[in-house]
């Protein structure tokens, strides 16, 4: 279902024009109009769903599947080496419209870019102990 207050549910049912580059009856792939590279792009499902916790799982299959078709077209189209696949989810993780998509962002190893957005961390000593117990709390069956 479409939410009528939603930015990215207007560029993905083409309420709003876009640079798509892909589009089938669940999904439109758009360049980002603010992109991090050249051919960032943005996979946006047609219905609404706030992030990964509500997409139906088979959906989310898709748009993984789709992910791997585009990048390797832009990976021969546009010669980029390495590839960010981006999915947040909820504010605390960096998630601004809340509205399920990915960005897929080339990178290239002869440019300058900007590699801010790129996806860090900084690595944390987890006591052992408690590594086991979170282990054994999350194992599935």
């Amino acid at each position: 279902m479409k939410d009528n207050n939603c930015i990215f549910c207007k560029l993905a049912n083409g309420d709003i024009p876009t640079n798509s580059i892909y589009e089938d009856e669940d999904f439109n792939v758009i360049l980002d109009a603010s992109p991090a590279t050249k051919g960032h792009a943005l996979i946006l499902p047609k219905n609404h769903y706030a992030n990964i916790y509500e997409i139906e799982p088979e959906l989310l299959g898709k748009a993984a599947k789709l992910a791997q078709k585009i990048i390797k077209k832009e990976k021969d189209i546009l010669g980029c080496q390495g590839y960010n696949l981006v999915q947040n989810n909820g504010e605390v993780a960096g998630q601004t419209v809340f509205h399920f998509h990915m960005h897929l962002i080339p990178r290239y190893e002869n440019e300058k870019e900007d590699t801010t957005g790129l996806v860090e961390w900084e690595q944390r000593n987890i006591d052992p102990e408690e590594m086991q117990e979170i282990c054994k709390k999350m194992k599935l069956n």
